[in-house]
């Protein structure tokens, strides 16, 4: 069976549907075939027993009015007892108990071979004496049976013949409506970057395809425009670091000296930390975009941030935290990691004093607001921020634009939502809603 399948699915749409649809008419077909073959074969016995019932009405008449079987008899006429035993003087006839007893029940039988197959059909009647006896009327129906044996032959062939032409107009009317299809495919694979598969005018399944396709490529294209620009921007935001850490290596070979051995050194430990932490949140945005993170579970938002205010080096701005109750968000821990520390270093980076972080729990949601006392950011830019390689201001030092776009693919893929707006003190204010753990 699995073999079967294999085979049907292997086979292309004109083909199945050719199938399906000369298959079903042929079973159509030959059914109502059937039922015209039954309903002749209705029709004519219907006649045939009207007559004999008539012939057999009569004789029964007769014998009821006193006329002896003998003077009943006719070659298509006997009398018999309610057992089956001729009382018209002749000879037994060639029916069993089984079919006597249908024929006193009034039902009619057939019985002989092909070749002489003979209708019977009988009239109970009471005789003068008081017995009764069956007057069964004969019938050849040979020609009856020869003219159904035709019709069923010749409903069967115009059966397969009308098949044969419900499915070759099948074939026809599947090869007019993939024709379509065909030019779709044919203009796709010849459709030069930017351009879209031109639209039906009729509004159908195909104009409805056409329109999904070029869906399709618009986001192909703005996923390869993406793509480039952060190759780009990545490629530019790399080649600093290197060529600082190129830079210092070739002083120190050009001009070996032990006093400024220590200060380039440095430098480069500056410089490599830089690379390491731009490819780093490169990485993070990657697997983010790929969709691979691990299955949610209840985090501790509020232990999160205190575990994440420790981590921070020095002590200007003041970090402070607002927690009236628990909250549990449904996500990962380490990516719950990452979005706090990036928007806690973003904080501090541009905040003057203080920095305030908040975690409220609203319904399904639960608010992380993270804001400072900084410049804050313009209205015009607040959508822009979360692009990636956006720095604002490049003179805050620190970061490669990198942050706060990491922030939004992390909370993002989670069906969370993040806002930039101002803080009460003018500087700038992040909002994360994070799904609550149930």
């Amino acid at each position: 069976m699995s073999r079967l399948r294999a085979w049907w699915a292997a086979r292309g749409l004109r083909f199945r549907i050719t199938v399906v649809v000369g298959g079903v008419a042929l079973v159509a077909l030959v059914a109502l075939s059937r039922l015209g073959v039954g309903l002749l074969y209705g029709t004519l016995l219907g006649a045939a027993d009207e007559e004999l019932r008539a012939a057999a009405t009569a004789a029964a008449a007769q014998l009821e009015a006193g006329a002896a079987a003998t003077d009943v008899r006719a070659p298509m006429l006997r009398v018999l007892d309610t057992a089956g035993a001729p009382v018209d003087g002749g000879p037994p006839p060639a029916l069993g108990s089984a079919e006597i007893r249908r024929l006193a029940a009034g039902e009619g039988v057939i019985a002989g071979r092909y070749a002489e197959l003979r209708r019977y059909l009988a009239v109970p009647v009471v005789v003068p004496d008081g017995s009764t006896r069956l007057v069964v009327a004969v019938g050849d129906i040979v020609g009856g049976a020869v003219l159904l044996a035709r019709a069923a032959g010749a409903f069967v062939l115009g059966a397969f013949a009308v098949a044969a032409v419900v499915a070759g107009a099948a074939w026809v009317a599947t090869r007019a409506a993939l024709r379509p299809v065909e030019r779709l495919r044919s203009a796709a694979s010849s459709l030069p970057a930017g351009e879209r598969l031109p639209v039906p005018v009729a509004r159908d399944e195909l104009r409805a395809l056409a329109e999904e396709i070029n869906d399709l490529l618009a986001r192909r294209d703005d996923a390869v425009a993406r793509l480039q620009a952060f190759t780009g921007d990545a490629a530019h935001e790399l080649r600093s670091p290197v060529a600082a850490i190129r830079a210092q290596a070739e002083v120190a070979v050009a001009h070996p000296d032990p006093a400024l051995a220590d200060e380039t050194l440095r430098a480069v430990v500056v410089e490599a930390e830089r690379l390491t932490g731009l490819l780093s949140d490169l990485l993070a945005l990657a697997r983010a975009d790929a969709g691979r993170r691990p299955d949610p579970r209840a985090i501790d938002l509020v232990g999160a941030v205190r575990a994440a205010i420790e981590r921070v080096d020095g002590v200007e701005p003041a970090l402070h935290l607002v927690a009236p109750a628990p909250a549990a968000v449904a996500a990962g821990a380490a990516e719950v990691d990452l979005v706090l520390d990036n928007l806690i270093g973003n904080a501090r980076r541009h905040a003057r004093s203080l920095v305030r972080i908040g975690v409220l729990p609203a319904g399904r949601w639960i608010r992380l607001v993270v804001e400072d006392d900084g410049s804050g950011i313009p209205v015009a830019d607040r959508q822009r921020v979360f692009d990636r390689f956006v720095r604002l201001d490049p003179e805050a030092g620190g970061g490669a634009g990198l942050g706060l776009a990491l922030v939004a693919a992390l909370v993002r893929g989670r069906g969370g939502q993040v806002a930039a707006g101002e803080s009460g003190e003018g500087g700038a204010r992040i909002e994360v809603r994070w799904p609550a753990a149930s």
